[in-house]
């Protein structure tokens, strides 16, 4: 087995564009279940108003990329606020259903024929990375060990953890602010918060909004990385993968999401290619890959069911993960 090309190639997916995109969806997320005790999930859908955002106005009506940026961030308040006004005053699963929900009806509206001519239906959308490339100062091909990668994916590892170490920067101060310490109060007790005179549901919209930018962000990462925007990326397993990352990394921790997205994708690629090597050099048993109904380059689920084993065997013994605090997973969710 070539596992020179296996663990380099499991290595660049850990640093990869999906990696970042995940990362910044799961700072998101940290910033609303972490520090604030929402149960949001539908970050999937912020991802996807992120990037759309982005590819509809660059690739349908030839706007400037840098022009369409700021809607990046427009589309996450909006949606935040949306959701939020109905849902914050009422307990938490009432959140838990309406953002999955909002989720769902965000990506099939996407992929809806109707509407084909400005989303592009289930093919989404291409050609809006054309001003991004242009900034791109590299050029050929690079390589790292025995894994080569193009001048555009490294101009983009750069710049997408460029932007993870910002936005983790700004978390990381709004979260030793009043502003932050007070999100913490409402996870833990948000009676005792109101009591000291807290304006409990403002505060919790604002985390709302916050977070749904950083995860609007992230999803238009991934679009603008992989020069494609659509809809399927952005289904509901998106969030729950972004909640895996999160507690495997330690929930209310800055560098949480950041170590679990690079082991998540690490862990995954190197089970696929494992398993996509063994089937291809017959290291394993002739019967197996027929029953699993796999062949060396299509693993479906099967990749998710040996690496999610790993993973939930690390959350079974340290279920406050890597980085966690098991205090901080006591959360007030009435």
């Amino acid at each position: 087995m070539q596992w020179d090309l296996i663990f380099s190639n499991a290595l660049y997916a850990a640093v990869a564009i999906n990696a970042i995109g995940y990362a910044l969806i799961a700072v998101g997320l940290n910033v609303h279940f972490g520090y604030t005790g929402l149960l949001n999930f539908g970050q999937a859908g912020f991802a996807a108003i992120g990037a759309y955002a982005v590819a509809v106005v660059v690739a349908q009506y030839d706007w400037s990329l840098w022009a369409a940026i700021p809607l990046i961030f427009v589309g996450g308040m909006l949606l935040g606020l949306l959701i939020g006004i109905p849902t914050l005053r009422l307990r938490a699963d009432y959140l838990a259903i309406v953002t999955i929900a909002a989720s769902e009806i965000i990506r099939l509206f996407l992929s809806s024929e109707r509407f084909r001519w400005l989303f592009g239906g289930t093919d989404g959308l291409q050609g809006f990375t054309g001003d991004m490339q242009e900034l791109n100062p590299f050029s050929g091909r690079f390589r790292v060990w025995a894994q080569s990668f193009g001048a555009y994916d490294l101009f983009m590892i750069l710049v997408g953890w460029s932007i993870v170490a910002l936005v983790s920067l700004l978390v990381y101060s709004l979260m030793r602010s009043p502003w932050g310490r007070v999100l913490r109060s409402i996870r833990e007790d948000e009676d005792a918060a109101r009591s000291l005179g807290k304006n409990v549901f403002s505060y919790k919209m604002q985390s709302l909004v916050v977070g749904g930018v950083i995860g609007a962000l992230g999803g238009a990462v991934i679009a603008i990385g992989n020069r494609a925007a659509q809809p399927g990326n952005y289904s509901t397993t998106l969030t729950f993968f972004a909640y895996t990352i999160l507690i495997l990394g330690g929930v209310a921790r800055v560098k949480g999401p950041i170590i679990g997205a690079m082991i998540f994708w690490f862990t995954i690629t190197l089970v696929d290619n494992v398993l996509a090597e063994a089937v291809r050099t017959d290291s394993v048993p002739e019967w197996l890959p027929s029953w699993l109904q796999v062949t060396d380059s299509n693993f479906g689920q099967v990749k998710f069911i040996i690496a999610g084993s790993a993973l939930a065997l690390l959350v079974v013994f340290r279920p406050q993960g890597i980085f966690g605090d098991r205090r901080e997973q006591v959360f007030d969710v009435r």
